[in-house]
């Protein structure tokens, strides 16, 4: 696997390296809008796990077992969340612009 820093990491993307470069506009722009929305809602499950876990930090009668399990649950989150991310950005890239995408509950 070759490893890349974030700059040829671009270049790659602008040269036509990205896995996206050979679709249409059209499929990027749905892939990109479906992307946007799935990191919509990685946000908010994350947001939600963190106010949890921030609860139980402040209650001294939640087990340390527990503490450590919503801990575990949050940072899997962001890492999910860090590659997904990185997925839309590329998207986006190949792309070349960022789609408008109406907030949930207002398609």
């Amino acid at each position: 696997m070759k490893d890349l820093n974030s700059s040829e990491a671009n270049d790659e993307r602008n040269d036509g390296g990205s896995r996206y470069g050979s679709m249409q506009k059209s499929e990027l722009e749905a892939l990109a809008v479906a992307a946007i929305r799935e990191h919509r809602q990685l946000i908010a499950a994350d947001e939600a796990v963190h106010e949890e876990w921030t609860r139980a930090s402040a209650d001294p009668s939640v087990s340390a077992a527990v503490l450590k399990t919503l801990q575990d649950e949050y940072v899997a989150r962001q890492k999910k969340s860090e590659a997904q991310q990185e997925a839309l950005s590329e998207i986006i890239d190949a792309l070349g612009y960022v789609p408008e995408v109406a907030p949930d509950g207002e398609d």
